[in-house]
């Protein structure tokens, strides 16, 4: 099964060139174009020259943290982050700075390329609002513009995705596995963890006070619902 966009640019950013090479023969292998950086600077560099639409993170001797941080301070395009056995407890962290995805190495190529092509897609399977607006949050759906009281709110691709799927189905209380298989795709349905970080991002970036949060409401034992606030 090839990539659904056979034209992508994907941007590798490893350190170790047997990573590289590796990432290389298995994207070109499937159709895409493939931009490599040895580091996180000339990864920055490369964002600009070749507008990727897609990164993968491999770095063993730069925190992946900082740079996610730095990536996300430039572009919101969609970020896989590889990280070692031992290393698979940072998961929340990678997340939290604003990667997409993390796998663990070493990885599956199938499972790989399954999860670049959930992430190329970038169309939810639903009907898609065209604007929201209710208690101060305003979303613009088509622009991708998120709003809270008068100022612009930025997410990232996968937290945009996961609020457009909740407002779609506002009311509606949507189980964990699918959530999780809307959003990252059939092989994620287990990834509870995935969901509570972005759940918890958004909440932060939206809520005005997130930890009593007014349009994310927790279903105990089921999943989420997104609510607007009642008017008077």
């Amino acid at each position: 099964m090839r990539l659904s966009t056979t034209s992508a640019t994907i941007l590798v950013v490893a350190d170790d060139p047997r990573a590289r090479r590796t990432l290389w023969t298995t994207l070109s292998s499937e159709g895409c174009s493939v931009v490599e950086a040895k580091s996180g600077g000339e990864a920055l560099v490369r964002l600009g020259n070749d507008r990727p639409d897609l990164i993968l993170v491999d770095l063993m001797a730069e925190p992946p943290d900082l740079m996610c941080r730095e990536i996300r301070g430039l572009t919101d395009v969609p970020m896989i982050v590889f990280l070692l056995p031992r290393s698979e407890q940072n998961k929340a962290v990678i997340l939290d700075a604003g990667a997409d995805d993390c796998m663990v190495s070493p990885f599956s190529v199938k499972e790989l390329l399954a999860r670049v092509r959930a992430l190329l897609r970038r169309v939810v399977q639903t009907e898609n609002p065209e604007t929201f607006e209710s208690g101060g949050l305003k979303i613009d759906f088509e622009r991708r513009i998120v709003s809270v009281r008068g100022a612009r709110v930025r997410l990232t691709p996968k937290e945009f995705e996961l609020l457009r799927f909740l407002v779609a189905n506002k009311g509606k209380p949507l189980r964990h596995r699918s959530l999780l298989q809307a959003i990252w795709g059939p092989n994620c349905c287990e990834e509870r963890q995935y969901l509570r970080v972005f759940i918890s991002q958004l909440r932060k970036k939206i809520e005005p006070d997130p930890s009593r949060p007014l349009f994310i409401c927790t279903d105990p034992w089921v999943g989420y619902r997104f609510e607007p606030p009642l008017t008077h």
